[in-house]
């Protein structure tokens, strides 16, 4: 069983300055499970798809991008639900600065 943590980022950039921005840095989002890093990743229309492995676990996320925010879904298993706040919380706080 897994829990989602969602979190929407606003931004000002439109859909394809987004998406180019975050091929550069989505890699960071690793840091928000602990000890995770990106196995695997790939574009499906403007959603990326990317999986992050921590702790032993492997954290399914899709990021899909719209003109003027970035829908975020972490699915993570229930190994890893303990730490769904402290991850939600990281991710409301640093997740802009990728859009930067």
């Amino acid at each position: 069983m897994t829990a989602p943590i969602e979190v929407d980022i606003p931004h000002k950039l439109g859909t394809a300055q987004a998406k180019e921005r975050i091929g550069g840095s989505f890699g960071k989002l690793a840091d928000f499970v602990p000890g995770g890093a990106v196995t695997e990743h790939r574009w499906q229309g403007d959603t990326l798809h990317f999986t992050v492995e921590g702790l032993g676990q492997r954290v399914a996320v899709h990021l899909d991008v719209h003109d003027t925010n970035v829908h975020a879904t972490f699915e993570l298993p229930a190994f890893l639900a303990m730490f769904s706040d402290k991850i939600r919380d990281k991710l409301q706080r640093e997740a802009p600065k990728l859009l930067e």
